[in-house]
């Protein structure tokens, strides 16, 4: 038998869990959100072995070639493939192309790492003119009034372990108007997202940027700063004999659109944006991996 004490508190137990799940009616997310707060509260890693293992949508080849970790491993690896006239600007964290007649980069690209964005650096928050820009970025008055936010492009979050990193994500140079409401919605949706995949898969290879074109409407007091309509993410996972790529494009509003129905093909953000992405792939790798578009091979993307 319990003793009375015992009984309050097993008494206790029950009806804290009844209420909670009475709550939550069996609501997986609001569950799954609780439990990954918990586990940032209390300092618990991601448990990357608790959920059912991927598909997976390409395999290698027999020839494939045996060094593809080594090519995976080669600090330009993410970059696009590089045009004549590219103003290529390397930071510490991240490495992007910066478009001088639309005064922001056309694009950023990455390794994101799972100890990137467990880190714990608090958040930097002093927009700067990027110093390694030979023809001078944006500035914070740009956007001033605008009714834009200041959008990143690599996101600070995706810098968690290294402040000084952090801190160069809030360059101008890596810096888009963004609709208020899409930088806080679906565009935070989708890096979340990416940073979920990067920590469940150790690593992944990210590209983002706006889709330029000429004719945009422009903001800015000191500099014409062009608004996109549009913009990208590429992210390739190698992990051998695996490779999976998968690319985003959304319109530059609010949307309640679940991120799969912004999917596209890599091939699809090359057509439209003129650029190719990771060229240092083995051609018969890029051809087949960059022509897939598997939303449901993607943890969590529904």
């Amino acid at each position: 038998m319990f003793r009375s004490g015992s009984n309050h508190l097993v008494l206790l137990f029950f009806f804290f869990i009844a209420g909670f799940l009475l709550h939550y009616q069996g609501r997986p997310k609001p569950l799954a959100d609780m439990w990954a707060q918990f586990r940032s509260f209390a300092g618990i890693a991601h448990d990357v072995g608790s959920d059912p293992p991927p598909v997976q949508t390409y395999v290698l080849p027999d020839e494939a070639p045996a060094d593809l970790g080594q090519i995976t491993e080669k600090p330009d690896f993410p970059l696009p493939a590089r045009k004549r006239n590219d103003q290529v600007v390397r930071h510490k964290g991240f490495t992007l192309s910066y478009a001088e007649p639309y005064e922001q980069a056309e694009w950023v690209a990455y390794k994101l790492t799972r100890g990137q964005v467990t880190g714990q650096s608090t958040r930097a928050r002093l927009f700067l003119p990027d110093p390694k820009v030979k023809t001078g970025s944006a500035v914070f008055a740009d956007y001033t009034r605008s009714g834009y936010d200041r959008g990143h492009l690599a996101p600070a979050a995706d810098f968690k372990h290294d402040y000084a990193a952090m801190e160069e994500t809030f360059y101008m140079s890596n810096i888009s108007p963004q609709h208020k409401a899409f930088n806080a919605g679906i565009w935070n949706d989708l890096e979340k997202l990416t940073r979920i995949w990067a920590q469940r898969h150790e690593r992944v290879f990210v590209v983002t940027g706006p889709v330029l074109k000429p004719g945009l409407p422009t903001i800015g007091r000191v500099n014409r700063v062009a608004v996109p309509e549009h913009f990208y993410k590429v992210v390739l996972l190698v992990q051998p004999p695996h490779v999976r790529g998968i690319a985003f494009v959304l319109p530059n509003q609010p949307s309640g659109e679940p991120l799969s129905t912004f999917a596209v093909t890599i091939d699809a953000v090359e057509k439209l944006t003129g650029l190719d992405f990771f060229p240092l792939l083995p051609d018969n790798i890029e051809k087949e991996v960059e022509a897939s578009c598997r939303p449901k091979d993607w943890y969590r993307l529904r």
